[in-house]
């Protein structure tokens, strides 16, 4: 399983490059038909590794030490210690810096290999009938497959250095994404919005890696499993700094207020295969690094700044709502949705119990599906009208387009955490983990936080509502000019259904991500 792990790293970088040196007058569906295949055989091999991995498990709470099961009560209450890595290998990579070529998964990792997968494929899929006004799919498709290529290698990276590269390898594909694919009505504003997109993350990054180098003066290795093992001891001093070095470069790409700057622009001028990746994929590197790296590497020094981790996660899951209800265009509000929602998994990481980390892990999978979902249709909606201003589009797409209109309406319920659906489970984790934060934080102060994020819950509902009832609502005769814009077309239904059966699946059925979690 080793190879195929290599393998699911090799084959979209190796199909990138091919496609890059294909004469230029190569079809743009020949590269889509490419990028498809390809892309596919990806989320076939990951399908396969996460069957491989979970066929054999099953819960065992005397033999191991298990973090998250399907149900609450039976939770033990241990924090994110050894990993169990599958599918690994470990071999010297750079000896005299002491950095290893070190991969594996385990079922925490997996899980967002097979999304990251998922949402790549449908991408290209999408740009098989639906392509960007400037053309040039043949580059388009190779960055997505670059960029497949350097998230699943940060999932499955158990080097520090390693990580810290993988996670280098998305900044300039998606920069070029957005600066060359994005909004073609405003070059001037895609170009800012690629510009702090990438002086931003490239900031953050040098960040969490000065952290990093900390980690290794105080441990001697870079090696995430002998961390896992022996973490470093101590809330104080040379720990806390790196703690708080490393958080701060994982919080700019979740991104967590006020680090969130960059996050609205980029979606509101990325093309949408590129908002669906950012939202979907990218914004998971920097809570997955906090769960992965922050936790069980630095436990005492978390738990330092856990408090102002969980309040400045509660921040952002107001402002964000703030901000949404004060939106004028779909796809930035989506994007400021976003925020509110990566404050939750803030919040539910900073609590350092299992039920909060279960709900940040579940939230994690479940934003990406239905983000992922919220930006093709608000794609659509801006290809059939030129426009994502709500004020331009009128108040009757149900009218208009009433499959799209309904699946929208479907997607915001689903995001504002309907029960039922797949975001009700891990804002109520969340919640319940800021209730029952760990031993060694302040519990006033989470129920405090709690309680606020409550009222942010409230929130988004009521901004979601406002959009439904903003775009769904109205007489079509309001903008004639959309009354006989197509409606859902064959490659949109076969795109997006996959996601629309995932929001459903996960919303009814919970165990089937939260019984395999664990930590040993």
């Amino acid at each position: 399983m080793s190879v195929l792990l290599i393998a699911l790293l090799v084959v979209p970088a190796l199909a990138a490059a091919i496609l890059w040196a294909l004469p230029a007058g190569t079809g743009d569906r020949v590269a889509a038909i490419v990028g498809s295949v390809v892309s596919g055989l990806v989320l076939v091999g990951s399908a396969v590794l996460w069957w491989d991995l979970i066929r054999p498990r099953k819960p065992d709470y005397e033999t191991a030490d298990v973090i998250i099961s399907g149900f609450v009560n039976d939770l033990p209450r241990t924090l994110p210690g050894k990993i169990h890595a599958f599918a690994e290998t470990d071999s010297s990579w750079i000896p005299a810096l002491d950095v290893r070529f070190h991969l594996g998964v385990d079922t925490i990792s997996l899980p967002l290999i097979v999304l990251t997968a998922l949402l790549v494929f449908l991408c290209c899929l999408y740009s098989l009938r639906i392509t960007p006004r400037i053309g040039r799919t043949r580059s388009l498709i190779a960055l997505l497959l670059v960029i497949e290529t350097g998230v699943v290698g940060t999932f499955s990276a158990l080097d520090l250095v390693l990580f810290f590269l993988f996670f280098e390898v998305v900044l300039i594909p998606m920069w070029l994404v957005i600066d060359i694919w994005g909004d073609d009505h405003d070059p001037a504003g895609r170009r800012r919005a690629a510009t702090t997109f990438v002086l931003m993350t490239v900031f953050g990054s040098a960040l969490m890696l000065l952290g990093f180098l900390l980690v290794h003066r105080l441990a001697g290795t870079f090696d995430l499993e002998v961390l896992g093992s022996n973490p470093v001891a101590g809330g104080h001093g040379i720990a806390l700094i790196a703690a708080v070095l490393i958080a701060l470069g994982l919080a700019v790409k979740m991104p967590l207020w006020p680090l969130h700057i960059w996050l609205p622009d980029a979606h509101a001028k990325a093309p949408t295969v590129g908002s669906v990746l950012l939202a979907g994929v990218l914004l998971k590197l920097g809570s997955y690094g906090m769960i992965r790296i922050l936790l069980p590497v630095l436990p005492d020094a978390t738990a330092t700044i856990a408090p102002y981790l969980a309040g400045f996660s509660t921040v952002a899951i107001i402002a964000g709502s703030l901000a949404c209800l004060a939106q004028t265009d779909v796809k930035r509000l989506i994007a400021y949705s976003s925020v509110g929602h990566m404050g939750f998994i803030g919040l539910g990481i900073a609590t350092m119990s299992p039920e909060g980390l279960a709900g940040a892990l579940y939230a994690n999978i479940a934003h990406g599906i239905i983000t992922g979902l919220l930006f093709f249709l608000a794609g659509a909606i801006k290809d059939r009208h030129d426009t994502s201003d709500l004020r331009a589009i009128g108040r009757a797409l149900y009218a208009r387009l009433p499959r799209i209109g309904g699946l929208l309406t479907f997607a915001c319920l689903a995001s504002l955490g309907l029960p039922g659906l797949a975001g009700f489970w891990g804002e109520m984790l969340i919640l319940l983990g800021a209730y029952h934060p760990a031993d060694v934080l302040p519990r006033t102060t989470f129920l405090v936080l709690m309680v606020i994020a409550g009222l942010g819950a409230v929130l988004t509902a009521a901004y979601f509502l406002k959009l439904i009832c903003q775009l769904n609502q109205g007489d079509p005769a309001e903008n004639p000019a959309s009354a006989f814009a197509v409606d859902l077309s064959r490659i949109e239904l076969i795109t997006w259904a996959p996601l629309i059966v995932l929001t459903v699946v996960l919303g009814l059925w919970p165990p089937f991500l939260l019984d395999y979690w664990t930590f040993a």
